[in-house]
């Protein structure tokens, strides 16, 4: 069954599955390229891994006591103070959980020398949200931007905070085109719910040809592959993260035209 929507489906940046949309665009993306640049050029998954706290904190239990402590009473007059014995009332806690993160990564490597030409990011929520995982990527942001390495970033995911870039869209998803050479411009592409998702150039070397990703079409297959209407409740409302009350309207009436609601 191919998606419902003609661009985004912002069902799939639910929590629950995009990781999984995550894992399978990172493939795909490989596929299409691949024939594309071999063999002068090699396409790679790559993929770091850093410790995280989980937010919100889950609450881990309730202890089973509670402590006494004696508290004296006021002395009544020409008397002795007499000590009385108070509860305290246990409180229950969250403690800070931890979970080792894995992102994936596409880098375009010279065959030859095996230098890295272009890395082609895809954004997860980790990167977009305060903490170790945003702080992992900002480095690694900023030392390909340092570099002659061109960089691709692709943002599906309408919550948390857009990377770095002047002036900011006021679109929902972005797809930043960084060529080495061109610094500190780049070419944006950036689009909301209701329109298709663009084609874009992927930057290789400097007087070379780009390579071509359709990532509509490559999102697209990967939905009817993976069958992630069978994952989706489109009865839900709303997605995950909310929409404004205009998408949420055409949404509405979008999914009942087809029968999904």
């Amino acid at each position: 069954m191919a998606g419902p929507f003609p661009g985004m489906d912002p069902y799939l940046e639910g929590r629950l599955i995009w990781p999984d949309v995550h894992l399978g665009l990172i493939a795909a993306i490989r596929d299409v390229l691949v024939p594309q640049v071999a063999p002068a050029y090699s396409v790679r998954i790559e993929q770091r891994t850093y410790i995280a706290q989980v937010t919100p904190p889950r609450l881990v239990g309730r202890p089973d006591l509670g402590l006494i402590r004696a508290v004296p009473d006021a002395a009544p007059a020409g008397g002795t103070a007499v000590a009385t014995l108070v509860a305290v009332a246990p409180q229950v806690v969250a403690l800070p959980e931890y979970e080792e993160i894995r992102e994936g990564y596409l880098e375009l490597r010279d065959s030859g020398t095996q230098e890295v030409v272009t890395v082609i990011e895809i954004l997860s929520p980790t990167n977009k949200q305060p903490g170790e995982g945003r702080r992992e990527y900002e480095a690694k942001r900023q030392q390909v931007l340092r570099s002659q390495t061109s960089l691709v970033e692709i943002d599906l995911l309408r919550a948390g905070e857009p990377m770095a870039m002047v002036p900011q869209p006021r679109l929902d998803y972005r797809l930043l085109l960084g060529a080495g050479w061109e610094r500190p411009q780049a070419t944006l592409y950036a689009f909301g719910l209701r329109q298709a998702i663009p084609e874009i150039p992927i930057p290789l070397r400097r007087g070379e040809a780009p390579a071509a990703l359709a990532l509509g079409t490559v999102l697209s297959e990967l939905y009817q592959r993976a069958r992630y209407d069978l994952s989706l409740d489109y009865r839900e409302r709303p997605p995950d993260p909310p929409l404004a009350d205009g998408d949420a309207a055409w949404i509405d009436e979008l999914l009942c035209a087809k029968g999904l609601r």
